[in-house]
Formats: structure tokens, C-alpha cells, sequence
């Protein structure tokens, strides 16, 4: 809706500032389906038997349906028979458009900020016929004054009804073939892929692997960081100020970005709610060994929101020969087992003996391993499943469920069709590839999953994947490095808020930030790909959701409620708080009203509550054409009635939604410019003057603690080469800029080619100690052979992203 002044209502005390942000900035609005409570429309789950141009699809249930119809019996209880007959089916329409799945646009009320129409935008040649026959019903049909006024005036009550664009009139766009053709369908993008919104659920965590919930009925979610901190949230999106959780002590990782210890998996026992239990995996170094722990903790006698820290029980630990490939996933399957995924030792290859971890079934790497733990409070930790596929193999590990996995990263188990229950039970992954593939599989009992014979589809040793006994399960899906470098398995979406995706499989991509989906085909068994983009910014302005994300996908998660969500991160590093917990959803359909209601049960809290301040914006939000005409047509319009809603609270919470789209959108100019971005804040190494001394150093093209690096040498301002670029330089650059250790060397022009600037050091060796980067061993000032497409770039730590 356009900016007015007489729509400011109760804010007219607001600084004069927003009228002239008015005046020079118009949100653009393209017409997408949306209903008048500014949410996306929906199927009815009953048959409308009023307004039944709607009966499939749009923004009226049966409740809403039924109130349309009394109110029309009681405006055409004020004419005659022949009143009747003339003007029911107007009154009809008009009142109906409320139903209307573009009924947001209809009513001018794209913007939940400002005044509704009291009616729907009309059609010139509509307007016209409904204001000669039947302009005696306008008194009985809108209480706006201006309509009221024109009443007389056929030309200008239907300016009023105008709406700019005529292909968004009513009627028009109820028989428009392109507006109507895909309602309620999954809108899909550039190359057909599906368009999602999302909303941020939670911010300013460290690397966040894994968000579950306790299916206790509270309906918390609880987010585990990388560093061994789990924090509780209420299902209003709060989190309490002390940590559910907290092993960081124990916990071994570090702030190296790509360091694959830490903590990494945590699960509820299914009877939560009566044995208080839960179950964590985490690296842990024992002496000079390595190890992955299971552990087992119970819940505190007297506070629900607080792990008893003294209750641990070790349940199982695995030496892992190297750092890297270190699984993680714990999850309880339908048969109440609980499933551990441990990655193949590390290193590249799985080295370890004749045929590696993976293959070997004496050996607990590498695996998918099944336990029983319920009733363990007396006897063993774990019992043996006696169905397990290898009880009664020798040599095997009777724990080995499934085998021939490299590092599968995430893994889920899927609800089942709400109606159907089809896929219920299944166990879908992601397991990460070595030099090619990106694989995704279904897990079944005594399977071989082919590492390292096989990288997806594809051979990696030869000589194991010709073995005729291999006998291995290929993926349901792969796909290669150019597409992602590090599959992030997700779940089968199978809640109730978004009816669209019911069976769509959605998974990412770590190294690549791909948001992807599959769904099984019923007729051939094969599972479809479509990618998954975020929607451009109108389509995803509603209330509350964005359009843009952290490119770091680390982790998948889903509420106690059955919604889906993903975790990403702005820097890959276990001490940064750059991680945001996404919900996923989609704007073309939303469930019914009341449908998906649900009432938690109340949780006892003792400490602090800190509620959720979102962070993250709607971008892409330009001016479009046709708003464009019409703020320059626009006339001061006379004060109209204030709705109650709109309070000084709300018209608070308007504005800073207005200035932030604002910031937003100039900060997208500023990414589009090919001109350096270079502060003073970005520059180090100065004279008295303000000038730039010999190896003097700046960021570019990022912001504060990251960017291309640029170094001054001999005179002149020029960029370095990243052959041989690695953290020790990377270091001195953060060093010497103020901001602390480095988290990354960044390669590939990361943050875009310095054309502009010579290219003054390559092949730089330092030690981290070095005061700059002119002190490092190089190949000489102005030496090189590379292009800028090797622009060297950095990371560095920023106090400012804790606070």
C-alpha cells in the first residue's frame, strides 16, 4: 500500500522524517496471493455455501463463509423484490472478495500498516455498471466517508475503487488464466526451482549442529553449539538465560573454521517425559587418545529447564584415529532403538587396513550402529538388539546395523503421510563424499553402502567396487562437487502449517549453501530433485519472514509440532555467533485456520527469560514501475476512521520495519558496486597525516573483520596473490588490523576481484608472527603469476558479533 499522510493515525507524532521517507520510497508490492490477516490462502477443509467462486481455494473457512452470508441477507433486507433480483449478485461479489485468495491486494492491505479498504478494487467497466444499477446498496455496503461522498458522482466513486494495475481488478483477476492457473501451488523460480520463505526462530549461536525437541508436549526446541552449550527455548521463541546444557569444559574442539570435533549429536529419550533422559555425542580427548562419546544424562529433580550435569553415564566411546569424519547423528527410530552414525576415522580415502573402517564390520567406524538403552538403569548401559543383522556373524560387531558409510551428516526419521502413514519409519541421510559425490540414502538393515568401493554412484577404488560380494545399496540421489562440496541431510517434511510440502525431502549443501529437495516418484520408485531458492522480496512480504540466509548450512531440524528448520551460519567457526535457526515456509498455501492449533503444555521457568530479536531482513524490495505511476497520480486523500488496531506500538514496529527494508536495500546498491569498499575502520598501518605508511593493510569488499586483503607497497595500494595464502598469513593481517585471530584465508576472490589495483605479492609464506605482510616471505613487490580471480581475502574474529 502506498505511504499517506492521513495513514499514520495515532503516529502522527512521530518525527516528520517518516512522511518524507514517504515521499521518497514506496515499498513495491507485486501482486501475490494473500489474505486480509496477511498470511498466504488455503484450501477449506468444508465446502463453502456462500461465496463458492472460493469453495477450493482462497481466504475464507466455512466460519467466515457463514458470517459473509448473514451479513449479505442483512443488506438485502432493506430492498424489494426487484432490489433483489438487481443487485444481489453485486452485493454477492463484492462482499465475497473478502474470500478472495488476492484478497490482500483487492483491499489495499498488502501493508498490515495501514487502513483497509471497505472495498474490494473494482474493474472500470464493473464499477460502473454496479454504480448505475445499484448505487443505493454503497450506504449499506462501506461506511467510508469518501465513498459516501461520491456517491453522486459515478466517475469519482470509481477512481476511488480504482486499483492501478487493471490486471489485479476484480472481476478481471478472478477469470485471469495467469493468476489463476498455479494458485495454491508450490511457486517455483528461476529453472523451476521451489520458492520458500523463511522466518529466524533464533540467532547469535555458535555454529548451531542440531535442533530437537523433547516430545514432552512443551513444545521447546532445544539448540545444541558446537562448543557443548545446549539452550532451551519456549515455544514462543524465547531462550532461557542459563544454558540447558553445558559440557564445553569436556567438550574438544576449537576455533579453526572446518575443525569437524565438538559436540555433535543430541537426542530425547521417547519416554522423556517419564524417565527424564537424554543422550549427547561429543569428541573427547582421553590421555593423548581422541574419542566420540555417548553419554547419557538425566534431567534436574528441580528445574525441567536443566540437565543434573553429575548424572552422566558413559554409554559407548570409539578411538577416532584422525580429527576429521567424526559422524554424530543420535536418533530413536519408531522401533524405540536408538541409532548412532559414526564417520569412517578420517583422513581422505578411509585408509584403515586392507579394505578401511567402512567395510570392516569388526570395526564401529563408519557405521550405523543400533542399541537398546531403554530399561537400563540396572545391568549393562546398552543391550544388543537380538534382530540386529550381525548378531551371529563372526568377527562382526553384533552394534553394526548397516556399514559402508564415509560421514554421514544428518539423518532423519520420517513421520509418514499424516493421512496415509506411507514412509513412516524410514531412516533418509546425507553422507558426505571424497573427491566427486554428495550422496543421500535410505537405511536399511545389513546394508552396505558401498564406501570406499564407491562415491555415490561412482567407483573410488577400483578394485573393491569390481568385487562381485560387495553386493552395496546405491543412494536414492547424488550429485557432483560443482553442485556441493558437503551434503547436510534434512527430513521429510511432514508438518501441518505448509500442505505443499507434505513428502518433499529438503536437505542442503555446507560448502555450496544449496537448500535442495527430493521427492519419490509413486509410479517409477525414483526420487525427483528440485532446488529449493528463497522467494524474491514480494512474494515473501508477510509479517515476520525473510528471503535471505547465512550460506554455512550446518544442520536441519524439525519442532515437536512437525514444522521444518534449517541452522547456518555467517562464519564456519565453532567460536562465532554468527548462527541463525531458519523455519522454512511456504507462501503459496498455508493450512486452514485452527487446523493447525495446538496448546503447550505450561513449563516452569526459574531463571531469565531473554526474548527473540530478529536480525535478519527481507531484501530485494525495489520500486516497481506501476507504483511508481501511482504515487505520482496519488492525491492527499481526507482523514478516514483510525483502525483500532493500529496503535502507537504497532506504528513503532511499522517504522523500523520501514527503516530496516530501507538499510536493506542500500546495502544491496552497495554490494552492486564495483568500486572498493574501504573504511577507516578497514585500513591499518597510517601516518600522522592520515596517509597510508609502507605495508599498511585494508579490507575491501566485505565489511568490518572480513574482506579482500589490500596492501600498500612502495607507494601504491595493490592486492595479493592466494597461491601458498594460508591462516599464518591470514593472521598477520587480522593482527595487524585490530580484530584478533584469524578464522579463515579466504581463496578465489571470495570477496570479488581488485581489477582497479595491481597485483603486489604472491606465493606469501609467514609464520603468524610477522608485524606485516612485507615481512613474510614472498616472491617480490609487484612478482607474480596469477590474476585476480586469485584474490586473497580474510575473516578475522570480531568482538562485536558475541555482543
Amino acid at each position: 500500500m502506498l505511504c499517506r499522510y492521513n495513514s499514520l493515525g495515532t503516529v502522527r507524532h512521530v518525527s516528520l522524517i517518516l512522511i518524507f521517507l514517504c515521499q521518497l520510497w514506496v515499498t513495491s508490492v507485486d501482486s501475490h496471493p494473500q489474505c486480509l490477516d496477511f498470511k498466504p490462502p488455503f484450501r477449506p477443509q468444508e465446502e463453502l455455501t456462500f461465496c463458492l467462486m472460493y469453495k477450493d481455494f482462497g481466504c475464507c473457512d466455512t466460519e467466515k463463509d457463514q458470517e459473509l452470508m448473514t451479513k449479505f441477507y442483512r443488506i438485502m433486507d432493506n430492498f424489494d423484490n426487484y432490489g433483489y433480483a438487481t443487485c444481489a449478485s453485486y452485493v454477492q461479489d463484492l462482499i465475497c472478495q473478502e474470500c478472495s485468495p488476492y484478497a490482500a491486494h483487492l483491499y489495499d492491505a498488502e501493508d498490515p500498516s495501514t487502513p483497509v479498504r471497505t472495498l474490494p478494487g473494482l474493474c472500470r467497466d464493473y464499477c460502473a455498471n454496479f454504480w448505475t444499477r445499484c448505487g443505493a446498496t454503497i450506504p449499506f455496503l462501506s461506511s467510508d466517508s469518501r465513498l459516501a461522498a461520491a456517491e453522486r458522482d459515478q466517475v469519482r466513486f470509481c477512481e476511488l475503487l480504482g486499483i492501478p494495475d487493471p490486471d489485479y481488478c476484480f472481476p478481471d483477476i478472478a477469470v485471469n488464466n495467469g493468476m489463476t492457473r498455479d494458485l495454491g501451488r508450490l511457486s517455483t523460480g528461476t529453472g523451476g526451482c521451489l520458492q520458500v520463505c523463511l522466518e529466524e526462530v533464533a540467532n547469535g549461536l555458535r555454529n548451531p549442529l542440531a535442533m530437537v525437541h523433547a516430545n514432552d508436549g512443551t513444545h521447546r526446541f532445544f539448540v545444541a553449539e558446537q562448543v557443548g552449550v545446549v539452550w532451551a527455548y519456549l515455544s514462543d521463541r524465547s531462550r532461557l538465560e542459563k544454558p540447558f546444557l553445558n559440557i564445553s569444559q569436556v567438550v574438544l574442539t576449537s576455533p579453526w573454521e572446518g575443525d569437524e570435533r565438538g559436540f555433535l549429536g543430541l537426542v530425547f529419550h521417547p519416554q522423556f517425559k517419564y524417565n527424564g533422559k537424554l543422550y549427547v555425542y561429543y569428541s573427547v580427548e582421553v590421555g593423548l587418545d581422541e574419542r566420540i562419546r555417548i553419554s547419557e544424562f538425566r534431567i534436574s529433580a528441580s528445574d525441567m529447564n536443566v540437565v543434573n550435569h553429575s548424572s552422566e553415564r558413559i554409554i559407548l566411546e570409539i578411538e577416532e584415529p584422525a580429527s576429521n569424519h567424526n559422524g554424530g547423528q543420535l536418533l530413536f527410530a519408531d522401533d524405540g532403538m536408538m541409532y548412532i552414525f559414526t564417520g569412517d576415522g578420517g583422513m581422505a580415502g578411509d585408509p584403515f587396513g586392507e579394505y578401511g573402517n567402512a567395510q570392516n564390520k569388526s570395526a564401529l567406524l563408519g557405521k550405523v550402529l543400533r542399541i537398546d538403552v531403554n530399561y537400563n538403569d540396572k545391568g549393562p548401559l546398552y543391550r544388543i538388539p537380538p534382530d540386529n543383522p550381525f548378531v551371529r556373524e563372526p568377527g562382526a560387531r553384533p552394534e553394526v546395523y548397516a556399514y559402508g558409510v564415509r560421514n554421514m551428516w544428518r539423518c532423519s526419521v520420517d513421520r509418514g503421510d499424516p493421512l496415509t502413514k506411507e514412509g513412516k519409519g524410514r531412516i533418509i541421510c546425507g553422507d558426505v563424499g571424497q573427491n566427486k559425490y554428495e550422496e543421500v540414502d535410505v537405511i536399511e538393515k545389513g546394508s552396505n553402502y558401498g564406501w570406499r568401493a564407491r562415491e555415490g554412484f561412482s567407483c573410488y577404488d577400483k578394485q573393491l567396487c569390481a568385487n562381485s560380494s560387495l553386493n552395496d545399496v546405491l543412494p536414492i540421489y547424488a550429485y557432483p562437487h560443482k553442485v556441493g562440496k558437503s551434503v547436510t541431510g534434512g527430513y521429510v517434511y511432514r508438518g501441518c502449517e505448509n500442505p505443499n510440502l507434505n513428502g518433499i525431502y529438503i536437505f542442503g549443501d555446507f560448502m555450496s549453501g544449496r537448500l535442495m529437495s527430493l521427492q519419490e516418484n509413486q509410479y517409477t520408485g525414483q526420487w525427483d530433485y528440485r532446488e529449493i531458492c528463497t522467494g524474491p522480496g514480494p512474494r515473501c512480504l508477510f509479517p515476520g519472514l525473510i528471503n535471505n540466509y547465512h550460506p554455512y548450512i550446518i544442520s536441519f531440524g524439525e519442532d515437536e509440532a512437525g514444522e521444518l528448520y534449517f541452522m547456518s551460519t555467517g562464519v564456519p567457526s565453532a567460536t562465532s555467533y554468527s548462527g541463525v535457526v531458519y523455519k522454512i515456509v511456504d507462501p503459496s498455501r498455508r493450512a486452514p485456520p485452527r487446523q493447525c492449533h495446538y496448546e503447550p503444555l505450561p513449563v516452569k521457568t526459574k531463571g531469565k527469560l531473554i526474548p527473540l530479536k530478529p536480525k535478519e531482513t527481507l531484501t530485494g524490495l525495489e520500486l516497481s514501475a506501476k507504483h511508481q505511476k501511482h504515487s505520482k497520480a496519488e492525491e492527499p486523500s481526507p482523514p478516514v476512521a483510525e483502525p483500532e488496531s493500529l496503535t502507537q506500538d504497532s506504528a513503532k514496529d511499522w517504522l523500523q520495519e520501514l527503516l530496516d527494508m530501507l538499510r536493506a536495500q542500500e546495502a544491496s546498491w552497495v554490494r552492486k558496486t564495483t568500486a572498493p569498499i574501504t573504511t577507516k575502520a578497514l585500513m591499518a598501518g597510517k601516518d600522522d597525516q592520515g596517509r597510508p605508511k609502507d605495508g599498511a593493510v585494508r579490507l575491501a569488499g566485505g565489511r568490518k573483520d572480513r574482506g579482500r586483503v589490500e596492501v600498500f607497497l612502495d607507494g601504491e595500494w595493490g592486492t595479493v596473490c592466494d597461491d601458498a595464502w594460508d591462516l599464518q598469513a591470514a593472521e598477520v593481517v587480522c593482527r595487524q588490523l585490530g580484530l584478533g585471530r584469524a578464522l579463515k584465508s579466504s581463496k578465489q576472490a571470495e570477496f570479488g576481484e581488485g581489477k582497479h589495483l595491481p597485483i603486489l605479492l604472491d606465493k606469501v609464506r609467514c609464520t603468524g608472527m610477522e608485524k606485516s605482510l612485507r615481512d613474510c616471505q614472498h616472491s617480490g613487490v609487484g612478482e607474480h603469476n596469477c590474476g585476480h580471480h586469485k584474490d586473497a581475502g580474510v575473516i578475522c574474529e570480531n568482538a562485536e558479533l558475541a555482543s
